[in-house]
């Protein structure tokens, strides 16, 4: 049996009319009378009652229309979940980000207009350091990433979305805290313990706070380590030691402290887009389109 076979009888059992079914169809009716007999003569069932004057369903031809209909909308609904898949309207697209990724507006904002646009597509995040992000775009566990900047290695893409000032996180009662919007020099930070991401997490911003630090003149002491901006910013309120962090962080506020602007030339920090080279689904696609049509945030480069 063939899916043609049921179209036929579909349409000569809502016609009831070989002629105006065959018209429909745009066969002629010889062919379409004997494709509804070898139909018959496959199921072992008569479907239709034929006399010189008019065509009827027998029983066994109305219970199996509704069959027949039902296999001809599931092929449809197939075919049209295929047809939307390849076109990125439909599936699941993985994505990871660095932690600092959400906190700037146009990221956010590029996922609620994806969401809108492609109500059909799943968005799996996972929140990641800026390496991990790397190895998984690498490794294909992930079509896209957002992370800050790392060494990548050959076969990746790399877009830069936008860049942001960095500011030192400063507890209320810290004398630089009494400089206000005036910002601080990184080399005011010199005598004092960090608090920052452990070097082995993979996080972009460790080899820049280093960087910034020796053009400065100095080395970091790292007093507290920790994964997370939350509990960095937490630390820092508690009075443990200062930070560095992007200016987007400055949308968490906790009570005891403050941000301060960094006035180094290179004191700011960019957020990239990652992929693989060549790759990437009609999701993928426009999502990163998305991406770069949304305005950067304020005080991005």
């Amino acid at each position: 049996m063939e899916l043609r076979h049921l179209r036929y009888f579909i349409a000569v059992a809502e016609e009831l009319h070989f002629g105006r079914a065959a018209q429909q169809l745009g066969i002629s009716q010889p062919p379409l009378s004997q494709q509804i007999q070898a139909l018959e003569q496959e199921l072992g069932a008569r479907l239709f009652e034929r006399t010189n004057r008019r065509v009827a369903l027998s029983e066994a031809g109305r219970l199996f229309l509704d069959e027949a209909r039902q296999v001809l909308a599931q092929v449809d609904k197939a075919a049209d979940v295929a047809r939307r898949a390849q076109l990125g309207e439909l599936g699941e697209m993985k994505i990871g980000f660095t932690s600092s990724a959400p906190f700037t507006s146009r990221i956010p904002q590029a996922i609620h207009a994806f969401r809108q646009r492609f109500p059909a597509v799943h968005l799996h995040l996972t929140e990641m350091s800026s390496r991990e992000v790397v190895d998984a775009v690498f490794d294909e566990s992930i079509e896209v990433g957002l992370m800050r900047p790392l060494p990548v290695p050959e076969g990746l893409a790399v877009t830069e979305l936008f860049r942001e000032p960095l500011v030192a996180v400063l507890n209320a009662s810290h004398p630089l805290a009494a400089c206000g919007d005036g910002g601080v020099q990184m080399a005011d930070l010199a005598q004092e313990p960090f608090v920052f991401f452990p070097r082995s997490y993979g996080s972009g911003l460790y080899a820049q706070l280093m960087e910034l630090a020796r053009q400065a003149g100095f080395s970091p002491h790292f007093a507290q380590e920790a994964g997370e901006a939350l509990t960095i910013i937490g630390l820092v309120s508690a009075g443990l030691g200062v930070s560095v962090l992007p200016a987007s962080f400055q949308r968490i506020r906790i009570d005891g402290v403050v941000y301060r602007t960094l006035l180094d030339p290179q004191a700011t920090s960019a957020v990239w887009l990652v992929r693989r080279e060549g790759a990437g689904s009609a999701m993928a696609n426009a999502f990163c389109e998305l991406l770069a049509g949304v305005q950067a945030p304020q005080g991005a480069g």
